[in-house]
């Protein structure tokens, strides 16, 4: 079974009660234990913890004060006045099975720091977001914490008033963590095998949509054979649903329809669509229906594209303590859909024709929808590998991307990354965290060559992390799921072949453009031309170009047509300047609109 937290160390610890301090006197908390049928409410059984720690009396008073003003309703606010009687609580909190939200812990305190206690705590309660409290701007000591415990954020005493610096942040934080959040599970559960293609493509589909699910694994989880009873002989995955709907071997679209996500659009014309949900087709819409333009926004899968799949982006500006992906993805759909802008999803695009000076574009369901303007953010994919036995084990260990799905099943595995750039080194960092060696292939003879520093020190700075220069993958070989794998020493000449269960490539990029053959001018790579490129070496316009003047910047051989992101030739392959892109292409939309 599967769930969202691994490597927990069990401490067992207080009993029935214990005490926390608060104001002059002392309170007494009770923490149900959820697993034992105790008599309690739903809703305060499963209250999420706010834990706040301070050995200054009057500071804990106020800030648990602030704290219960504004989350009371929602979350258990504790305090403790000490380290000893913030260990009680952990141990409580463990040993009944809660989970801590956020911990909100003093630096300066009589018997350790507040990043020391830090330590400890998210050993044992990883998903927790961490705030530390200085009395004055301790930088060193953030920044410390930024390193050893990926601190979320550091406050100054006093706050007031907590409105304005308080809880903003805090709720932000908060938000974060129930993203991820699986409280007592009544769901979605997905019955299948651990490795296996179909399998993958269900749990990624609903890891990309943010929907929460359960996994039950056929081979080990007794959970699963219920289901499986009630459907004697069908194709697996089985996918159950809240209310007793089971789907077998499901597709994309099916699945869709089950959750009930948008796949049709509520007009016929819009004067912007984006094709395309990564961080330049989202940055898009967001400034598009913030500035009033009808915006439909496309997307073949999900929302968040490449970006969508990373575990942490940590070089994005605002962001010390970094992001997800699924994190921006998320922050960013909200964004654009409070705007007003329609996101459809799973839903693609199959051509695009010209209706001067509207476009049209047909869907894969066959309807049509006209735009006044388009703007193309497909993305790309990584590039398939070249090896004897890719294709076939492809979703049955060989996976395309981070597939941060996987997670869980690689505990204590040997996982393989293949590529030396900023995607791999992020998800080798990622995986060293369930599995038991990580070990990178290269064909380079380094990582500096297309690696951010920041993550090559990182990645020195994991000692179960391992570099491969200068070796290659010869041949995959397994049964019903990639068993080994052969791998060539470029220096040596040499051939071996390792155990491997779980591979994840990141090699190059190829865009979604094919649909657009015969219609907007393409290298040879099928990477979109736009702007000075289309007349590069002293070239003319395109023949299909039908104005006087010469193309906007990301605008393509189509009037109207813009393109942003990775799918642009040249563009620089970095999510900010993805954003950057689809910020940038709405102003040109709108000159384009003003002038023609």
């Amino acid at each position: 079974m599967t769930w969202g937290k691994h490597g927990r160390t069990k401490v067992t610890g207080a009993g029935g009660r214990l005490m926390t301090a608060t104001d002059d006197a002392t309170e007494t908390a009770s923490l149900p234990d959820r697993r034992s049928g105790a008599d309690q409410s739903v809703e305060e059984t499963h209250k999420p913890v706010i834990l706040a720690i301070d050995d200054d009396p009057q500071v804990l008073r106020a800030v648990r004060r602030d704290l219960r003003s504004a989350y009371g309703s929602r979350y258990r606010v504790l305090g403790a006045s000490s380290v000893a009687d913030a260990y009680k609580i952990l141990d409580a909190l463990d040993e009944r099975g809660h989970d801590p939200a956020l911990f909100l812990v003093d630096q300066r305190m009589p018997d350790t720091t507040g990043i020391e206690f830090l330590l400890d705590a998210v050993s044992r309660f990883p998903d927790a977001r961490r705030v530390l409290l200085t009395a004055y701007a301790e930088t060193d000591a953030a920044i410390t914490a930024i390193n050893q415990v990926r601190l979320d954020y550091y406050l100054m005493k006093p706050w007031d008033p907590p409105q304005e610096r308080l809880f903003p942040i805090l709720d932000d934080l908060l938000s974060d963590w129930l993203a991820n959040y699986r409280p007592p599970y009544n769901g979605i559960v997905v019955v299948g095998h651990l490795v296996a293609p179909g399998t993958h493509a269900v749990r990624d589909f609903f890891t990309r949509n943010g929907q929460p699910f359960k996994f039950l694994n056929v081979e080990r989880d007794q959970e699963a054979q219920p289901i499986l009873a009630d459907h004697p002989g069908a194709p697996l995955p089985l996918v159950q649903f809240p209310g007793g709907t089971v789907l077998t071997a499901p597709t994309d679209a099916e699945l869709a329809q089950q959750l009930g996500l948008t796949t049709t659009a509520s007009r016929p014309h819009y004067e912007c669509v984006i094709v395309g949900a990564g961080p330049a087709g989202l940055a898009a819409g967001v400034y598009a229906a913030s500035e009033g333009l009808s915006t439909l926004i496309l997307d073949s899968r999900a929302p968040g594209g490449q970006a969508g799949a990373s575990s942490l982006i940590e070089n994005y500006l605002g962001f010390p303590s970094g992001l997800s992906g699924g994190d921006l993805t998320r922050r960013a759909t909200i964004q654009a859909s409070r705007f007003g802008a329609e996101i459809l999803h799973p839903i693609g695009v199959v051509s695009l024709t010209r209706a001067d000076p509207a476009k049209v574009l047909t869907l894969t369901d066959g309807t049509e929808i006209s735009a006044e303007t388009v703007l193309l953010a497909t993305g790309v994919s990584y590039n398939r590998l070249e090896a004897p036995g890719a294709e076939r084990f492809e979703g049955a260990g060989l996976y395309y991307g981070a597939a941060i799905t996987e997670s869980s099943a690689c505990i204590a595995q040997h996982v393989f990354i293949i590529g030396g750039a900023n995607s791999a080194g992020q998800a080798a960092v990622h995986f060293a965290k369930y599995a038991a060696q990580v070990t990178i292939l290269v064909r380079a003879k380094s990582l500096s060559a297309s690696m951010s520093q920041y993550l090559i020190n990182e990645i020195d700075n994991t000692p179960n992390i391992e570099v491969r220069v200068r070796t290659t993958v010869r041949e995959l070989r397994g049964g019903d799921h990639l068993e080994h794998i052969v791998l060539h020493d470029a220096d040596t000449g040499e051939d071996t072949e390792v155990p491997c269960r779980f591979m994840f490539t990141f090699i190059g990029a190829r865009p979604h453009t094919d649909w657009l053959d015969g219609i907007v001018e393409r290298d040879e790579h099928g990477f979109v031309l736009t702007g000075s490129d289309l007349v590069a070496n002293g070239g003319e316009l395109p023949e299909e170009w039908s104005l006087e003047r010469a193309p906007y910047p990301l605008e393509t051989s189509v009037p109207g047509v813009f393109a942003a992101g990775d799918v642009r030739a040249h563009s620089i392959k970095r999510v900010a300047s993805g954003v950057g892109e689809g910020a940038m292409a709405i102003s040109l939309i709108h000159r384009y609109r003003s002038m023609g």
